[in-house]
C-alpha cells in the first residue's frame, strides 16, 4: 500500500508539471485575474504562499479562515551506525556489549539486529484563526511501523539463525498550537509556535521475537516500536518567513521538551532541537519549487522500562538521540480556478547528508513527504 500511495503521488505531479496548463492549474494573467489576491502576506495567493509540506506550522490565516489539511510521511531506515561509523550486524554482535548481561538468560554481547524499518505517518490537520494575530492549529496522527531483524545463534558467534518482524500500528500522540503573530511587512513575516502534544499513542505495543535459543516469544516492543512518548511535551518554536516576486524563503526554530521527567513506565524520550532553513521559486502562480536544509540533535532516552529486556540495540535507552543534517527538495502546486479552487497539493523528498547517532542505531535512508491542504 506505501509503494502505491508513493507511485500514485509522484505520478499526479509529474502529469500536472508537464500538462498544458487548464484553468485548474492555470498560469500568467489569467491566473492573477482568477486568483483571490489576499492583501496579508501570509496568505500570499501564489503555490510559494506556504513553506515546503515538510515543515509544520509554516503560516498563519486571516481573522475567520479555516484550512484542513492532510499528510502522508513515509520514513525509510536501513543499516546500522554508531557515531559516524558504519557496523555490519556480524561487527555488532562481536564487539557491543548487552546491557543487560548478567540478567538470566541474557549473553554478553548482542544477539539481535535490526536491519530495516520502515514507518508510516498519516497526519490530519485543521487551522482556524479566531482573530488576525492567533491561529489556532491541531493535529491528530495515525501511524504504521515496521522493523525487520536478524537473530543469531546462541550466545557467541556471527552464524544467523533467522530472521523476522515486528509490527505496531495505531494512533499516535495528539497536538495542540498556536501560532501568535510578532511582526509583519510587505516582504517579512514572523511569529510564535507554542504547542503542546497530549500522550494519546501507545507505549506498550507488544509483538512475537525470534530469541537466539530459538523460541518464538511474545514481548514488549522496544522504544522506537512504540506509538507516542507517553509524557506531555511543549513544542516551543519561531517562524520567519519572506516573499519578494517569484523567490520566497523562510527559517524555523522548533523543539519538543519534556514536561514530565518519566511517563508511567519509568522513562522519558531526550528533548529534541530542530533547524530549518529553506528558499523556492514560483515559477508560474500554479507550481513553485523549493530547497531546504534541517538539522536536529536529540539527547537518548532518560530511565528505562523495566519490560524491555532484550539482547538488541533498541532495547537500550542509550542508543537513541544523536545529530542529523537533511537536505530537500519540494513541489508545490495550487489550483487557482475551477472546482478545484484553492486546493493544494505538495510534495518532498528528504534525505541526510550527515549523521554522527548515539548508536548502534539505524540509519535514516530517505523520508517522503505527501501533503494536501484546503483554505476557506
Amino acid at each position: 500500500m506505501t509503494k502505491t500511495i508513493l507511485l500514485t503521488g509522484v505520478a499526479c505531479l509529474s502529469i500536472v508539471s508537464v500538462v498544458k496548463p487548464s484553468p485548474v492549474f492555470a498560469h500568467g494573467e489569467n491566473a492573477q485575474e482568477e486568483c483571490d489576491c489576499d492583501k496579508n502576506l501570509h496568505v500570499s495567493s501564489g503555490a510559494s504562499s506556504h513553506a515546503p509540506i515538510g515543515v509544520m506550522g509554516d503560516h498563519m490565516h486571516g481573522k475567520g479562515e479555516w484550512m484542513l489539511s492532510y499528510r502522508y510521511k513515509h520514513m525509510a531506515m536501513e543499516g546500522n551506525r554508531d557515531g559516524r561509523d558504519d557496523l555490519s550486524p556480524e561487527e555488532i554482535v562481536t564487539s557491543v556489549a548487552n546491557r543487560f548481561s548478567g540478567v538470566a538468560g541474557q549473553p554478553g554481547t548482542l544477539r539481535v539486529v535490526p536491519t530495516k524499518m520502515d514507518m508510516d505517518m498519516h497526519m490530519f490537520g485543521a487551522m482556524y484563526a479566531p482573530t488576525d494575530w492567533l491561529t489556532l492549529m491541531g493535529m491528530a496522527m495515525w501511524m504504521e511501523k515496521d522493523m525487520d531483524l536478524v537473530t543469531f545463534q546462541g550466545g557467541m558467534g556471527t552464524t544467523r539463525l533467522g530472521s523476522f518482524k515486528t509490527q505496531s500500528e495505531g494512533w499516535g500522540d495528539t497536538s495542540l498550537s498556536g501560532l501568535v503573530k510578532l511582526y509583519e511587512d510587505d516582504v517579512n513575516h514572523v511569529h510564535l509556535n507554542l504547542g503542546v502534544s497530549i500522550p494519546t499513542g501507545s507505549i506498550k505495543e507488544e509483538g512475537t521475537v525470534l530469541t537466539p535459543m530459538n523460541m518464538n516469544m511474545r514481548m514488549r516492543l522496544p522504544y522506537g516500536m512504540q506509538l507516542g512518548t507517553g509524557t506531555y511535551d511543549l513544542h516551543p518554536g519561531v517562524t520567519y518567513s519572506g516573499v519578494h516576486h517569484d523567490w520566497s524563503w523562510g527559517a524555523q526554530y522548533s523543539a519538543e521538551i519534556r514536561l514530565e521527567d518519566e511517563n508511567d513506565q519509568g522513562y522519558a524520550w531526550g528533548d529534541k532541537h530542530a533547524v530549518t532553513a529553506w528558499g523556492a521559486y514560483e515559477w508560474a502562480p500554479w507550481i513553485s519549487t523549493s530547497l531546504r536544509l534541517e538539522g536536529e540533535t536529540q539527547g537518548d532516552i532518560d530511565g528505562i522500562d523495566a519490560n524491555i529486556v532484550a539482547p538488541v540495540q533498541t532495547a537500550d535507552p542509550d542508543n537513541y538521540g544523536g545529530q542529523r543534517v537533511e537536505a530537500a527538495f519540494g513541489v508545490n502546486l495550487l489550483s487557482t480556478g475551477g472546482v478545484l479552487k484553492g486546493n493544494r497539493l505538495a510534495f518532498e523528498a528528504a534525505a541526510p547528508i550527515y549523521e554522527d547517532l548515539n548508536g548502534p542505531q539505524m540509519k535514516r535512508d530517505y523520508t517522503f513527504t505527501l501533503g494536501w491542504q484546503k483554505a476557506f
